[in-house]
């Protein structure tokens, strides 16, 4: 069925999740670097090391640093969309930042503590500074999440 331009799209709840992941995704994409960005630019340590990390995951075997880069950038915006998918849908509507806070956590024990076992360049990142970023990944999710299902409480949407 054909919709006019000014007609608006059911409120489903798969469409509600939706849209909050794509704020809440984009929004932890941007954020959730802040914490390793500003201890590593604090030590005067290379900004690259992590983004060439990230790049590599997609390009294991290379080895320059503009192809990595170029690598990252879709690596990580997946990363943060699909984990705000996930984290949209499941998160409960009470404790909601609490709740993205652990989920920040948990998916840092899979990326960090397995998967990113298999990427030399992701195992030798300061794992600290990896696992901060991730809390505020989830805190950034969970802070979008809960301001948009507040917004949709009081205009009375579901």
């Amino acid at each position: 069925m054909w919709m006019s331009s000014s007609a608006t799209y059911a409120c489903t709840p798969l469409t509600v999740a939706l849209e909050d992941a794509l704020a809440a995704g984009a929004a932890g994409a941007v954020l959730s670097g802040i914490p390793s960005t500003t201890v590593t630019v604090l030590r005067r340590e290379s900004l690259l090391d992590g983004v060439t990390a990230a790049g590599s995951i997609l390009l294991p075997s290379e080895r320059r640093p503009a192809a990595l880069v170029a690598a990252a950038v879709p690596v990580h915006l997946a990363l943060s969309l699909g984990w705000a998918a996930a984290m949209s849908a499941l998160l409960p509507r009470r404790a909601t930042v609490p709740a993205a806070v652990a989920g920040g956590l948990a998916i840092a024990a899979l990326d960090l503590e397995l998967i990113g076992r298999a990427f030399p360049r992701i195992r030798a990142l300061p794992q600290g500074r990896q696992w901060a970023d991730h809390v505020a990944y989830g805190l950034a999710v969970g802070l979008v999440v809960r301001h948009r299902r507040l917004s949709r409480s009081a205009a009375g949407a579901p």
